[in-house]
């Protein structure tokens, strides 16, 4: 069973994820996305207002191909 402590901790831990997430996945979707998919950047507001949910769980893989994308 968990201890007060440890579900705060979990928590918390989760709200910092999603923090950086949502600050990632705003600027990904209106500018870096078209670096990751060529397609994208014909992509409506509206798709990349879809982007945002997935790009916000998914930054640390979103970010490692971006950085890979940037070095080749």
């Amino acid at each position: 069973m968990l201890s007060i402590l440890v579900a705060t901790w979990l928590v918390r831990a989760a709200g910092a994820y999603l923090l950086i997430g949502v600050c990632f996945a705003v600027p990904f979707a209106a500018r870096w996305v078209n670096r990751l998919d060529e397609v994208a950047a014909h992509g409506t507001p509206g798709f990349r207002g879809l982007v945002v949910p997935g790009a916000a769980l998914l930054w640390p893989l979103l970010l490692l191909r971006l950085l890979r994308s940037r070095a080749a």
